[in-house]
């Protein structure tokens, strides 16, 4: 049975004094779930520090170069030094923000895994491509790109985050079964490249908004196995509750 993943994205937001409320609370709320926190860069050391035992590191953003002349890149082996397990790749605010196709994505998730990282490889569509029925279409390329890139077996201990990128902002939003039906789609796309042992020890994440009051209905869905928590991360007890929900779904 797949473990289910917290994971907080605080994107460009936190100080130290959100690390050191999320690891008091954290430190009180151990469950059968797995937790981790992804802050900005200057934060790393301070939640590497006072993270409690069982709370997992992560960065949200990786080079794909291991070092060189790449002002502001930040090197996997970097990431893993600083106390890193997690690093996510490929956020749709990176892709479409920065321009980040699949090729680049793909690059940061093999130099995390080479590094001894867990790469939390996003997917997902845009409002436009879910109106056009692409979803399937467009998500298969983000995955087949990676393992294209990884080779055999890319994804055994990686994580996978889909993200409905069309419900994140517009005032829609995506049903558990809609998400339940993308994440079946995403099991099914590794398994026919990386077979079916690796594709149901892959954890797939819900990256759509997942607070607390749609927490346990998300997680109770066969193939979502966690959140990629933005907003609701950046509020401890918040964060907490859909961490709890994580055990019961």
């Amino acid at each position: 049975m797949r473990r289910k993943i917290i994971a907080g994205n605080w994107k460009m937001n936190g100080d130290r004094d959100l690390v050191r409320q999320v690891a008091e609370r954290a430190a009180d709320s151990a469950v059968e779930a797995e937790l981790a926190v992804c802050p900005p860069f200057p934060l790393l050391p301070t939640a590497a520090s006072q993270l409690p035992f069982g709370v997992a590191l992560g960065a949200q953003d990786v080079s794909e170069y291991e070092a060189g002349a790449y002002t502001g890149e930040v090197s996997a082996a970097m990431l893993l030094e600083a106390g890193c397990r997690y690093v996510i790749v490929g956020h749709s605010e990176r892709r479409t923000l920065y321009g980040e196709d699949n090729d680049r994505v793909a690059g940061k998730f093999v130099a995390a895994k080479q590094a001894g990282l867990t790469p939390i490889l996003c997917v997902g569509e845009t409002l436009a491509e879910r109106d056009a029925e692409r979803t399937e279409a467009v998500v298969g390329e983000q995955i087949d790109a990676a393992h294209e890139a990884a080779g055999t077996q890319a994804f055994q201990g990686a994580v996978v985050a889909y993200e409905p990128v069309w419900a994140i902002g517009t005032g829609r939003t995506a049903t558990p079964e809609q998400a339940q039906a993308v994440h079946a789609f995403i099991r099914q796309r590794v398994a026919e490249r990386d077979g079916s042992e690796v594709a149901e020890q892959l954890p797939v994440l819900y990256g759509g908004s997942m607070k607390p009051d749609n927490a346990a209905e998300l997680l109770g869905q066969r193939d979502i196995d966690g959140g990629l928590i933005g907003g609701a991360s950046l509020k401890p007890d918040s964060f907490l509750a859909i961490y709890q929900a994580a055990a019961e779904g």
